[in-house]
């Protein structure tokens, strides 16, 4: 799979989480980059992906991108 940027205007780190809106339930889901580029989502690198928030009144649920690290 080839490289995607970042979604974000003038960003040129390589994405690896993907952001989509369900309007009809005020929801937006950032998950782990999508296997095809989706024009109606959004493809962020990690900083913006960590830095993402939902619309006011909005719900934003996060499907990890890696799984957990074991404590120690």
């Amino acid at each position: 799979m080839s490289s995607r940027p970042c979604s974000r205007v003038a960003c040129p780190d390589e994405s690896v989480a993907t952001l989509t809106f369900d309007y009809g339930d005020s929801m937006a889901v950032l998950g782990p980059l999508s296997l095809v580029r989706e024009p109606h989502s959004f493809d962020l690198c990690d900083r913006h992906a960590r830095r993402t928030s939902a619309p006011q009144g909005w719900q934003l649920v996060r499907l990890r991108t890696m799984p957990a690290q074991p404590r120690d």
